[in-house]
């Protein structure tokens, strides 16, 4: 996202959100290869490992850890799911002016995201269980990158809100004094907006995830699709969408402490 406030605009915002439902989708299709593995979600047990936790959280503070030394962090539009275990990054931070208010900092809703992710997107999306040891890791990094790129989606509603309040602070500023979270949600609210989306990603993972071959046949048969369409939908309706608002929500109340 451009430093210079001017760029940033409700279109610009929506062209990256539109761009990053290509990759969440991909993502996605990605992660539902691989069955649901539950020993790398489970504590570790083994002392022959030598971690504490579970694998994937191991493996996915590992993964923090690099990226925050060449500064993934130090951008926006990134947030840690493991902010405390970071150690500092070999890259500088930019001289731009910041675009958001320094409250968006302390807005992070990552623990939430894992915690829906784990107990009900996964149960969703993979119909399977099994341990494949020998895919541990490229499991794990198929949750990680999905996992990313969720909650690149999710918090891009700091920019969403600060370009709603800019645009009408007169709406928005006493419902922020009077920290009216349910007013401030339904003003958020573009329900018409909402509908258009669901059924673009929906349309995304339709044409996306069709088992493509050349067969002359092909048009006689009943599609396949790597994933549901209309599961896509429903991740943006009850879990994309709703965290995006508690995110937008929270920055707003934030910047005016």
């Amino acid at each position: 996202m451009a430093s210079d406030n001017n760029k940033l605009s409700l279109d610009s915002i929506r062209d990256s959100l539109i761009r990053q439902e290509d990759t969440i989708i991909f993502n996605l299709i990605e992660r539902i290869k691989y069955p649901i593995t539950p020993t790398l979600y489970k504590e570790a047990s083994s002392s022959s490992w030598n971690i504490s936790g579970s694998l994937f959280h191991y493996l996915f503070q590992e993964t923090e850890a690099l990226h925050s030394k060449v500064g993934r962090y130090l951008s926006a539009e990134e947030n840690p799911f493991f902010p405390d275990k970071l150690p500092a990054s070999i890259i500088p931070p930019s001289k731009c002016t910041p675009v958001l208010h320094p409250a968006a900092e302390c807005v992070n809703v990552n623990e939430k995201i894992l915690d829906v992710y784990k107990k009900q997107l996964l149960p969703l999306f993979c119909t399977d269980q099994a341990d494949d040891e020998e895919n541990f890791a490229t499991t794990a990094s198929c949750d990680i990158q999905l996992l990313q790129a969720l909650s690149r989606r999710i918090h891009y509603g700091k920019f969403v809100a600060k370009v709603k309040f800019r645009d009408c602070t007169d709406q928005y500023k006493p419902l922020i004094l009077a920290k009216d979270r349910d007013a401030l949600m339904k003003l958020l609210t573009f329900e018409a907006v909402e509908e258009v989306v669901k059924k673009r990603v929906a349309k995304k993972a339709f044409v996306f995830g069709q088992q493509v071959t050349l067969n002359i046949d092909d048009n006689t048969k009943e599609a396949k699709y790597k994933v549901d369409p209309s599961l896509v939908s429903r991740l943006y309706d009850e879990w994309i969408m709703p965290l995006t608002k508690l995110v937008e929500v929270e920055y707003l109340l934030r910047r005016l402490d």
